[in-house]
């Protein structure tokens, strides 16, 4: 035993540790060289893989940089409908209140048209006080009228504007 211990095969002849060494060379020595050949083979695969990988990372940075600007043109878009509702609700409160002091005024009016006319002394009057009230009820519905297609105008504009302005922005239009 001076090889070292011996091993049996399976039909139980002795077999020496030389002779396991050279049966196992040729294989060793075979996979040594598919093992460098596979890593040769391997060589472009792996600078395909590494160029993926920067394609890939520079698609994130640029989805990301995307979705961040997306992210604000909403902002800024949902920021410019806040101000034109705003803006309309401000509108809308101004032409209900000029729409109440028309109608006060209009009220007024015709009160005192009423108790003129039941003063009137005879039809020669009260046809001259219709006349006059007449006048001054189409002057006061063309200054309302006026007044009110002013306040809806500037409501329109007003309403408009933030809006227009965030279209123009968003399109890179100038106004």
């Amino acid at each position: 035993m001076a090889n070292g211990p011996k091993r049996t095969t399976i039909i139980n002849q002795p077999v020496s540790d030389d002779a396991i060494e050279a049966a196992i060379a040729p294989v060793a020595t075979v996979t040594e060289e598919t093992f460098k050949a596979a890593e040769t083979a391997a060589q472009p695969l792996r600078e395909v893989q590494g160029n993926l990988r920067n394609v890939v990372e520079k698609g994130l940075v640029e989805t990301r940089n995307a979705y961040a600007k997306a992210k604000s043109n909403a902002d800024e878009a949902a920021s410019a409908f806040e101000s034109s509702y705003a803006a309309a609700k401000a509108g809308v409160v101004a032409i209900n209140a000029k729409a109440l002091d028309a109608l006060r005024a209009n009220v007024e009016a015709n009160l005192d048209f009423m108790k003129s006319a039941i003063a009137a002394k005879n039809v020669a009057d009260y046809v001259t006080l219709q006349s006059e009230f007449a006048r001054r009820q189409l002057e006061a519905m063309t200054d309302q009228t006026k007044a009110l297609s002013e306040l809806t105008r500037k409501l329109a504009v007003e309403t408009a504007e933030p809006i227009k302005q965030q279209v123009a922005k968003s399109f890179r239009i100038s106004v």
